[in-house]
């Protein structure tokens, strides 16, 4: 049965926008509200009322950007916004995945169904239908600025909605006329405002920053995970840990690590199996694991706030406030907040590969871990995990450059008008390879910490350190000779993506902070 999911322009939330992006066709059906509907009627036969004073209103009747100034006749006024949509059709790159996509059109529904948009409703249904009946139209990543909106990448979902566009459908890449017809619609008139509603606003950022939260909120988890059964890989010690520690540094984030990883390594046999090893500390990337890992929650932390409030605000320019009898123009479409806490929030993902490829390190080396090298039995034929750490110590050093922060930078732009603006997309798909960086790192780190436990066998580790290696090896058999790692790899790290590391652990002990 298909999942409902009502649009008001006020509930929408970063699971919803997840479940939606990611549903296959009839597993979700997104309606507007009732009140919406009256809303976005009212707000369209305003728009209506000016045109038929002609008094110039930006966005309504006047050019755009640098040519604001420029009063259009009532007769050109559907052609105005027809050839914005066309003209702004300016993106390039790849395509934005269908979950991003989905995730986009999701979005600017929301912010129109606000009612402030004097948009038609027809154009918000013919959204929402896209989304019910699985067409996704073809969007290129890279042309936007965010600011002003985010024009390049919502001008190419316009342009499907007109029937000008190219869409997937039925898994084909087809015109977007024909798949609005297949459905049994027509595609969108253009009337006064519609166009530049559409375009106008911060769906972009606000998608790709909300997909990468939903994830990061599991990782940073998983992360834990990882640490812990590394802990237990290298016979570390869980002192560190100890809750009377973080409660003199109370960081939230700190706090929840550091309960997580009490959580994860209780009832190991490895644990107290060697209480005069004389070793009297664990290098930081044990030892700090709290510290570090708590740090980079607060990161999401922030994110979570700031894009939380984003998904339901109205981010159109001009506004239109019926109950002042007023169109304002103002700035909402401006990303910088979410540019901002996109860019923090990569650098809390890239710290966690940081420290991951630090304790992979410690690992591979004998001297420390008191483990065959590179974590094979007979070292020297083989090469065993080697290369799998250069591969995260890679992976690391490029979210050096990936975190440097699209925020600080500001290219002027339609003569100087639009004087600053926030590159938030460029934020947004920043982070999103960090965070498959990230993905990739904490695979290396549990294809080499499910081998390291391997050679303390007979003992075990914690029930929920045994979970994770039951189901790593489910895929992944023990080393004992090389072979090609890349695939252990690969399917390590789907059951990072498909959940089931993280699931097969709170089975086990309850649900982690």
């Amino acid at each position: 049965m298909s999942k409902e999911f009502i649009l008001d322009g006020h509930g929408l939330t970063i699971k919803d926008i997840f479940t939606i992006a990611n549903a296959k066709k009839g597993e979700t059906t997104v309606k507007l509200s009732d009140i919406a509907k009256q809303s976005v009627i009212k707000s369209k036969e305003y728009v209506t009322k000016i045109v038929e004073k002609g008094e110039p209103v930006y966005g309504i009747n006047t050019g755009f950007g640098a040519l604001s100034s420029v009063h259009i006749q009532k007769d050109d006024l559907s052609t105005l916004q027809v050839n914005l949509i066309r003209s702004h059709c300016t993106g390039v790159g790849q395509p934005f995945s269908r979950e991003v996509t989905r995730a986009i059109m999701l979005l600017r529904a929301n912010c129109l169904a606000s009612g402030f948009s004097g948009v038609t409703i027809d154009a918000i249904e013919l959204l929402l239908k896209f989304l019910n009946h699985d067409i996704t139209p073809v969007v290129p990543e890279k042309g936007s600025v965010g600011a002003s909106g985010d024009l390049a990448p919502l001008s190419h979902i316009a342009l499907a909605l007109i029937g000008e566009g190219e869409v997937i459908y039925d898994g084909k890449l087809v015109r977007s006329d024909f798949a609005i017809r297949d459905i049994g619609e027509e595609p969108v008139v253009l009337g006064p405002k519609d166009g530049l509603a559409l375009i106008n606003g911060t769906a972009v950022m606000a998608a790709l920053g909300a997909l990468a939260i939903h994830k990061a909120e599991r990782l940073m988890k998983l992360a834990d995970i990882a640490a812990a059964s590394t802990v237990d890989g290298v016979r570390g010690t869980i002192m560190a840990y100890d809750h009377k520690i973080h409660g003199l540094k109370p960081h939230p984030g700190q706090l929840s690590s550091a309960i997580n990883l009490n959580k994860i390594l209780d009832g190991s046999e490895i644990l107290v199996s060697h209480p005069d090893c004389g070793k009297v500390q664990d290098p930081y990337s044990l030892r700090c694991v709290p510290q570090v890992h708590g740090a980079c929650r607060q990161t999401l932390a922030h994110a979570r706030e700031v894009l939380t409030l984003e998904l339901n605000a109205v981010t159109d320019n001009p506004l239109i406030f019926i109950s002042d009898d007023e169109v304002i123009s103002g700035g909402n479409f401006h990303g910088e907040a979410i540019a901002m806490a996109m860019d923090y929030l990569a650098i809390g993902l890239a710290e966690l590969c940081n420290i991951s490829e630090r304790r992979v390190e410690k690992m591979m080396n004998p001297t420390f871990s008191d483990l065959p090298a590179f974590l094979t039995p007979n070292s020297g034929l083989n090469s065993g995990l080697m290369i799998a750490h250069v591969t995260s110590a890679a992976l690391t050093s490029e979210n050096k450059y990936l975190c440097h922060p699209a925020s600080v930078d500001s290219v002027p732009t339609s003569t100087d008008k639009e004087d600053h603006v926030s590159m938030g997309v460029t934020s947004g798909r920043k982070l999103h390879e960090v965070l498959d960086n990230l993905t990739s790192c904490l695979s290396i780190e549990f294809l080499c910490n499910t081998q390291a436990i391997e050679f303390h066998r007979p003992l075990k580790s914690s029930p929920a350190i045994e979970a994770v290696v039951s189901h790593v090896r489910k895929t992944v058999p023990r080393i004992e000779d090389d072979r090609v790692f890349y695939k252990d790899m690969n399917n390590i790290k789907a059951l990072i993506n498909n959940n089931e590391l993280l699931n097969a652990v709170e089975e086990v002990i309850g649900e982690l902070q």
